[in-house]
């Protein structure tokens, strides 16, 4: 079975889920050593016309399950923007993840032939297109731009921590 989609996407999708989860905890504690409320980060924002913090989780997680559900030809499931607290950031991230490792390799057998539409009036194009071309640049800026912020905020992190646990496994 060759599946050079499924191993471009999956696990990269797993490692920057699992990186973006590290990040948002290493936020939290950054936070509560101050005597802060951890979830007021949620709000930030690098400049008044971007997303927040949030947003960037929400965008990630949308790019990971979009992706992994349309280069297997299902339906990506949709989430609910309403997450209030980092508790809810973290269970969105989960969701996504478990949706994602769902996601059958074989399903992932034909991705190569799959013409990917999207909801929001660009053209449909090729799968490995949408996937190299949008699918991870967008999931990588929304984990670099949640990464920013955090680090807007002053919380310590540094590459290591943006690529997640890639170099150590």
């Amino acid at each position: 079975m060759n599946t050079p989609l499924y191993d471009a996407s999956v696990p990269v999708f797993r490692q920057m889920l699992d990186a973006l989860a590290d990040l948002l905890r290493k936020g939290e504690a950054h936070a509560r050593e101050r005597g802060l409320d951890p979830d007021t980060m949620l709000a930030a924002r690098l400049t008044p016309d971007m997303l927040t913090l949030i947003g960037q989780v929400q965008r990630a997680s949308d790019h990971a399950k979009g992706a992994a559900g349309r280069l297997a030809g299902l339906e990506p499931p949709l989430f609910a923007d309403d997450e209030q607290t980092l508790a809810d950031a973290h269970a969105r991230i989960s969701r996504t993840r478990d949706y994602v490792d769902t996601v059958p390799v074989r399903a992932f057998d034909r991705a190569a032939e799959r013409i990917v539409t999207l909801p929001f009036g660009v053209p449909p194009m090729p799968a490995a297109r949408y996937l190299y071309g949008f699918a991870l640049p967008s999931l990588f800026f929304h984990v670099a731009t949640a990464y920013a912020i955090l680090r807007h905020r002053g919380v310590p992190l540094g590459k290591r921590d943006f690529l997640g646990k890639y170099l150590s496994e």
